[in-house]
């Protein structure tokens, strides 16, 4: 009996430290890793939470970019971290979702991550180089089969959502494309618009401005709807491709074992951010839809992506390496 008590008072001390450990968080520097290169949509919606978060804390909050690897650098370095929630991780779909399926022998299983929420989701539009020779997407379609494997996308590299979103345009169109991969969104984007490459799979908020800019072409958006802010351009399902469909959204989670009550108030603190007013103008302004979901709901969702992306793998034929 005095062994059983003994063990149920350390069992007792050690819930009241973890509690206290959290009541009193954040009491250091939180560091939110990003598995890509600045530049990208999800950089900027990293450092607008990070900012957001650092003043609800009172505590400083940074953003470290942890680039290469097809995201699987950052990704390994966040499931290595300590889970006391001064490690998180900001990412698009590829190291939660896709890479596993892709990548034999990555260091981290993307399901040990603790999802936090979603931060936000955009639609992928069709993006063409100025002076490729096509305005629409069936004459895309058409110069490709006419010039089969010689039309290039960009990506960000083997797995990323703007590869396997060329490749589910292969399997539903039937056209030959070369992938060229980048080391980041805003490299690809640099690329396409000194004409190296003839297109890429971007998002909304950032190739945007360089269509109005005559500096790129949008041919369709790749959402299920047409977006707000260019009404005029159709989707690429309603441009003769049934069925397409590509968004692009960011994740919030911490590493693998983090604690269950620490994930709910890191999702309070972040969802009153996503839902403040300030926060949402920002988004607005970057095309970006709010998320600002539950852990539960963020996990289903997560699980979701990956069997859809999962499919066009398989299709595609592509096996891991």
């Amino acid at each position: 009996m005095r062994r059983i008590g003994t063990l149920a008072f350390a069992s007792l001390i050690a819930s009241c430290s973890i509690a206290a450990a959290q009541d009193s968080y954040p009491s250091q520097t939180v560091k939110i890793v990003l598995p890509n290169a600045p530049g990208s949509t999800t950089d900027i919606l990293a450092r607008l939470l990070a900012d957001h978060l650092a003043r609800k804390w009172g505590k400083t909050t940074v953003v470290e970019n942890i680039a290469g690897g097809s995201m699987n650098i950052g990704a390994a370095a966040v499931a290595r971290a300590a889970p006391d929630g001064y490690t998180l991780m900001v990412a698009p779909p590829a190291p939660f979702t896709i890479n596993h399926l892709l990548n034999k022998d990555i260091s981290y299983t993307p399901s040990q991550f603790v999802p936090i929420t979603l931060l936000a989701k955009i639609s992928n539009v069709l993006s063409v180089r100025k002076t490729l020779p096509v305005q629409s997407v069936k004459e895309l379609i058409a110069y490709a089969k006419a010039n089969p494997g010689k039309l290039t996308f960009a990506t960000q590299g083997p797995g990323s959502t703007a590869h396997l979103t060329g490749m589910l345009l292969q399997e539903l169109t039937g056209i030959k494309m070369v992938a060229v991969p980048y080391r980041g969104a805003q490299q690809a984007l640099n690329g396409l618009v000194a004409g190296d490459v003839d297109m890429f799979f971007d998002t909304l908020a950032t190739s945007t401005p360089l269509h109005r800019g005559d500096k790129l072409r949008i041919l369709a958006v790749a959402g299920l709807e047409r977006a707000r802010t260019l009404p005029e351009l159709p989707t690429v399902a309603e441009a003769g491709v049934p069925g397409f469909r590509s968004i692009t959204w960011f994740g919030f989670a911490g590493p693998p074992g983090l604690p269950t009550a620490l994930a709910d108030r890191l999702n309070r603190d972040a969802v009153e951010v996503l839902r403040s007013k300030e926060f949402g103008e920002r988004l607005e302004a970057l095309s970006l839809e709010v998320g600002a979901t539950a852990p539960a709901e963020t996990a289903r969702f997560f699980s979701d992506e990956t069997a859809l992306w999962s499919g066009v793998i398989k299709q595609a034929g592509i096996t891991p390496q």
